[in-house]
């Protein structure tokens, strides 16, 4: 049973949602942005702005509980995106676009009403219910909230595609580009174990990729204390890395000899003259930035250092493991998070220098391991053990258990704080260089 305080909780989550998407999409000049694809394999822009009502309609009054339809042709044509392949597709014509989908007074007036029966729903509904399995622990209910927190990270992304006059600069935003180079150190982290997932009793809510839990030893191994910076990366760029077949996979090296990649996709320019694509202005480079890079990129990379990315387990070691033996909430503790822990939850557009965190740092002194870009990981994205998926939303993983897509943990300048759990993870495929991702290397010589 939710209780008054609960289902107040619930409510003001929703309303926060909606008014950062609603804040998100009023960023943009309309005739400049609406219609467009920025990228292939995404939907044009129109999409996004009836589809995140929608799936919570559809989910929750719809699905869950058993509501009659608004529109059944929008719910189904805003009912569900496009996972990323490859870059090989070219983006939708503004103008065919513009063609193809809803006028933008349509789709608001359908997001209206959406949200008008959502809320209504979160109000005053019975909504966690014993024995549904769409209502056990209220979970259609954390599902649509998630959903949208996840969906605002996809939006900035496409957003910072979009040419930067297609976008309003908020006032008084500038990026913190002024920082000292870290210095990169390797971090000893001793043998032990560390907990992928998480049990379901111990949480309000999880995505079915998160359970059930079980421990994995982890053999002893160094980190690098820091993300891989743009710095530290322009050496392997110099070096002729992209020129190097040595230091790629097949496949890897086929994607960037037939489309011409010579350098990560947020650096533009070259020489002295490099700069770095941020989501107002172009930049020149921030040398202590991490560096944003596809898996197939930060892999080889690794192969050039002569290390290695970081498996899930060991990425799990080193952000919540301990001398002691106990596993931390957080990296830096069990204190909630907050601005001085690491760049999370929209507290900025771009990031910001590696190790300007101090108080994020693990239990063993690494710093940023919530917080400035997801990390890539080798471990494939496959099911623990036992896994089952969800009934609010089945096809959520089980979708992308193809051993093409790889895990990514911690979280980006534009991650939710209701996602910082130990057990949440991200995928995507090893040649999708758009989402907010860098990486740091391990080694199994300590």
């Amino acid at each position: 049973m939710i209780n008054v305080a609960e289902r107040d909780n619930l409510l003001g989550w929703y309303r926060r949602n909606r008014a950062r998407t609603q804040a998100l999409f009023d960023m943009l000049v309309e005739d400049r942005a609406y219609y467009h694809q920025p990228i292939a394999l995404r939907h044009p822009i129109v999409f996004y702005e009836g589809h995140l009502p929608a799936f919570s309609f559809n989910t929750l009054v719809k699905g869950a509980l058993g509501g009659a339809s608004i529109d059944p042709a929008m719910e189904l044509l805003f009912a569900r995106g496009i996972d990323p392949d490859t870059a090989d597709a070219a983006p939708g014509d503004a103008e065919r676009n513009r063609q193809r989908w809803p006028g933008r007074a349509i789709v608001r007036q359908f997001a209206e009403e959406a949200d008008h029966q959502v809320v209504a729903a979160l109000a005053g509904a019975d909504l966690d219910r014993p024995g549904d399995p769409m209502l056990e622990q209220a979970q259609a209910v954390f599902t649509i909230l998630e959903h949208e927190a996840l969906h605002q990270e996809t939006l900035l992304y496409i957003w910072h595609r979009l040419p930067f006059e297609a976008k309003r600069r908020p006032a008084g935003y500038q990026p913190l580009v002024n920082g000292d180079q870290p210095r990169q150190e390797w971090v000893d982290v001793p043998p032990g174990h560390a907990t992928l997932g998480v049990d379901r009793a111990s949480v309000p809510f999880g995505w079915d990729n998160e359970f059930p839990s079980f421990t994995a030893d982890a053999a002893a191994f160094s980190i690098q204390r820091h993300d891989v910076t743009n710095a530290a990366f322009l050496e392997f760029v110099d070096a002729g890395g992209y020129r190097d077949a040595r230091w790629w996979s097949e496949d890897d090296w086929q994607w960037i000899t037939a489309h011409g990649i010579c350098q990560p996709l947020f650096w533009e320019g070259e020489g002295r003259h490099r700069q770095w694509r941020g989501m107002f202005d172009l930049l020149s480079l921030p040398p202590s930035w991490p560096v944003y890079v596809s898996h197939a990129e930060a892999s080889a990379y690794a192969r050039w250092l002569g290390r290695r990315l970081p498996t899930e387990a060991q990425f799990q070691r080193a952000a919540y493991g301990g001398a002691d033996g106990r596993e931390r909430t957080f990296p830096w503790g069990e204190e909630p998070p907050r601005a001085a822990h690491g760049v999370f939850d929209f507290q900025t557009w771009d990031p910001e220098p590696a190790g300007s965190h101090p108080a994020g740092r693990s239990a063993w002194g690494i710093d940023d391991l919530v917080g400035n870009g997801w990390k890539w990981t080798s471990t494939p994205f496959h099911p623990f053990p036992g896994f089952t998926a969800m009934a609010s939303y089945p096809q959520y993983s089980a979708e992308f258990f193809d051993n093409q897509h790889l895990v990514m943990k911690g979280a980006s300048p534009a991650t939710a704080r209701e996602l910082l759990r130990p057990s949440m993870r991200n995928w995507f495929r090893p040649r999708y260089p758009y989402v907010y991702a860098t990486f740091r290397c391990v080694s199994d010589e300590c």
